[in-house]
């Protein structure tokens, strides 16, 4: 799937080991989110954001917390001065699923708009 694809789609509840991705589908989308890596052994996807001050920091936060509210599909933020750390799991499936690269890819999109 391209960056787009994955953008456009929308989070569905998934539960069980059966909906976790293997290596092969996580290295393929990974390549389409630029900046995004595996953490936690596999299990974990994350990206460290930049900015310049901690208003900016937070507004993205904050914008990323409504994206994660519209996809029912909540990250692990760490929010500082000048950065946002974010990192996404699928507890429900024991790793990595689709819809940590949907929601990669709409954080992405925060900052091309």
């Amino acid at each position: 799937m391209t960056a787009d694809e994955l953008r456009q789609a929308n989070c569905q509840p998934l539960k069980g080991a059966e909906n976790r991705l293997g290596t092969d589908e996580i290295a393929g989308l990974l390549s389409a989110l630029p900046g995004w890596s595996t953490h936690d052994d596999g299990r974990a996807i994350g990206r460290e954001f930049r900015f310049d001050d901690f208003s900016s920091a937070l507004a993205f936060a904050n914008a990323l917390g409504w994206i994660a509210e519209q996809q029912n599909h909540h990250p692990d933020l760490e929010l500082g001065w000048g950065y946002c750390r974010v990192r996404f799991s699928t507890h429900d499936v024991g790793g990595l699923s689709r819809n940590d690269f949907i929601c990669a890819a709409k954080v992405n999109a925060l900052l091309a708009s």
